[in-house]
């Protein structure tokens, strides 16, 4: 188990907008950094990152939290593993505790798949450099493609020799499990190795680490498969994978563009040529996780491909996802006959640069004249493509866009363009019809999502969109719920600091003596839990800051902390910098935690005296026996209401 000064350490060096920028294309805005959330789809920016807190928080989904909370969402870690990255980014030592045994043989079993899968990159890199025929079939076959020493080595190219069980055996003297290397696939269940007489490509994680590999053979014989990849494992899924992402991330968010090509030696060679923000999805349609990956980076695609019609039109079919996700897609056809290794070959890197930027084509416009061609003026045809083309467009989230593809298509078909826009509004009525069946249409995230399909559809007035919203705003917290988050938004991130510095009182001494009586009376258990242990920890001396509760054990306290001292506003610096205008009778507001702790008190003291009103109210119908009793309390209680709502001009309705 990792030691708590490990993980204090690591937290606090951790700094949550290097780690996010290996991830997400952050770019400034004020004091924070605001990119495209990488947890859910959208278009417009709403994930922000705030150094100076060490904190991001998405105001679309949701989520926040610290590094050390990101990098279990993205990377599906557990705590202690995304301590362990971390601490490697970093060059933190970890401090080891004792801990259980299922969790040490968890860990070490993750680690031992690592482990191996790196064991046998150099098994596959040393037998392409120090044998023979790894030399004269392998190395002969990658300077032959025209990779240099250094490439074939930073990206792990390899060669697996003809024997049976070469990699099997080896492992095994050297210690290494046999179950494993099968769990890898790397081992077949008779005990040989799965990778056999092929030159070998190493597939990388994210983060750098060896997942899985590729074998190709060089064999004529047409009976055996040209590639052959590992199985999915526990650290390698497909279709979250795209190969080369590791080296091209960088680059991508550089040329806020991402090169998609088919192979594996298309990513090398141009990687080689300087063309570095290019990925491979190794022979197969793009699927959702690998489009949500590159988004992370660039909301721009480029897509190259050879000049196979039919090859074309097969992978052109997969694109309506990538649509879906509201990505900027272009096409790039290259001379027939020629891949993007061959072609670069042929032209040099800067006459590729260019070709590829003068040649791209818009994808929905690219596959309309793809498809144009092959109607030949047939009536029948030409209404299938344009049904083809329609389903497109109707994938596209952007009304604009759509509108824009829809006029452009319009006249290329030669067909009016309120019949387009029709279709187009009747395939997105009949997908929002099928998506709502599917998701649970009470649950907020799902209510926001249709509403913001339906605006895009039809923004009208009477589309019923105004009661969705109204619904949504009545879900809201009550009153006293909400000054009582309130009352936990100034605890954790002022309480720290002085309510009246020449008497040593702190701004949570102040609340917390005001809301004593009522402590053990909010209506959020949550928020009490937090007021409570604050009181503790004054009671005991110990300080409490706003980075105690961000980093809290408990994550629900840690989220709501989030939730409270994160804002998407931001108080222009203008005032300041360019007018000159201070405030010169009280602090920044930011910083006004004496007038923010009293009207935060006050307003929570009213909401309770509200609702103790109710409850006695209740009690004088229900017993008329001590109607008197109950009576002298009640204008009591409105006597505290009214002072408290006159001192603060508050009108009370009730």
């Amino acid at each position: 188990m990792i030691s708590e000064k490990s993980v204090q350490e690591i937290i606090e060096t951790a700094k949550v907008e290097d780690v996010i920028q290996d991830y997400v294309t952050l770019k400034r805005r004020g004091v924070n950094l605001l990119g495209l959330c990488p947890f859910h789809n959208e278009k417009t920016p709403s994930f922000t990152v705030s150094p100076a807190k060490n904190i991001y928080k998405c105001f679309g989904c949701g989520k926040g939290g610290n590094a050390v909370q990101f990098i279990m969402e993205l990377e599906n870690f557990t705590f202690p593993e995304a301590l362990r990255h971390l601490a490697k980014k970093y060059g933190i030592e970890i401090e080891e505790t004792q801990t259980s045994r299922e969790s040490i043989e968890e860990r070490k079993q993750l680690d031992s798949l690592y482990i191996i899968t790196e064991y046998a990159r150099d098994f596959y890199r040393d037998k392409l450099f120090n044998t023979d025929i790894g030399k004269s079939v392998g190395l002969s076959y990658f300077k032959e493609r025209g990779f240099r020493e250094e490439t074939i080595k930073k990206f792990g190219l390899g060669y697996a020799l003809k024997q049976k069980d070469a990699l099997t055996l080896q492992a095994i003297n050297d210690g290494y499990s046999i179950e494993l290397l099968r769990k890898l696939g790397l081992t077949s269940r008779f005990d040989t190795d799965f990778f056999r007489d092929r030159v070998m490509f190493t597939i990388h994680n994210l983060t750098g680490k060896v997942i899985a590999f590729a074998g190709r053979t060089l064999s004529k014989e047409k009976k055996v498969p040209k590639y052959i990849n590992s199985p999915e494992t526990e650290i390698y899924i497909k279709n979250k994978v795209l190969y080369g992402a590791y080296f091209a991330k960088r680059a991508i968010r550089q040329e806020d563009e991402c090169i998609i090509v088919e192979g594996y030696t298309d990513v090398i060679s141009l990687h080689q040529a300087g063309i570095e923000n290019v990925v491979a999805s190794s022979g197969t349609s793009l699927t959702t996780g690998q489009i949500r990956l590159i988004k992370r980076y660039t909301p721009n695609i480029k897509i190259i491909y050879d000049g196979d019609p039919a090859g074309i039109k097969a992978a052109l079919r997969g694109l309506d996802l990538v649509l879906e996700q509201d990505m900027n897609v272009k096409v790039v056809l290259l001379p027939e006959g020629e891949d993007p290794d061959s072609y670069l070959q042929h032209t040099g890197a800067t006459d590729f640069k260019n070709y590829i930027k003068e040649k791209a084509q818009d994808f929905i416009l690219f596959k309309a004249d793809l498809l144009l061609e092959e109607t030949k003026n047939d009536p029948v045809k030409k209404a299938a493509l344009i049904k083809d083309i329609v389903a497109s467009i109707a994938k596209i989230p952007d009304p604009l866009k759509r509108s824009i593809y829809t006029k452009e298509c319009a006249y290329k078909f030669q067909v009016d363009e309120n019949i387009l826009v029709d279709e187009t509004s009747k395939m997105i009525g009949a997908a929002i019809k099928k998506k709502r069946q599917k998701e649970q249409v009470n649950s907020p995230e799902a209510q926001k999502r249709l509403t913001e399909e339906l605006l895009s559809l039809e923004p009208s007035p009477e589309s019923g969109l105004g009661e969705i919203v109204q619904k949504q705003k009545n879900r809201s917290s009550s009153a006293i719920e909400y000054q009582e988050r309130d009352i936990i938004r100034i605890l954790i991130s002022g309480g720290d600091k002085y309510f009246d510095a020449d008497k040593g009182i702190s701004v949570s001494a102040y609340i917390l003596r005001n809301i004593e009586d009522v402590i053990d009376d909010f209506d959020n258990k949550d928020y009490e839990k937090i007021a409570k242990e604050c009181r503790q920890r004054l009671l005991d001396k110990v300080p409490t800051n706003e980075q105690y509760f961000l980093n809290h054990a408990d994550s629900k306290i840690q989220s709501i902390a989030v939730d409270l001292v994160h804002s998407p506003y931001e108080y222009s610096e203008n005032w300041k910098a360019k007018w000159d205008i201070i405030l010169t009778t009280q602090p920044d507001p930011e910083d006004n935690y004496m007038k923010d702790a009293i009207y935060a008190v006050n307003r929570f003291k009213l909401k309770k005296v509200i609702k103790m009103i109710e409850k006695n109210q209740k009690k004088i119908k229900d017993d008329p026996d001590n109607y008197m009793k109950y009576l002298k309390i009640d204008m009591k209680l409105k006597a505290i209401r009214k002072e408290i709502a006159d001192k603060y001009g508050i009108v009370v309705l009730k």
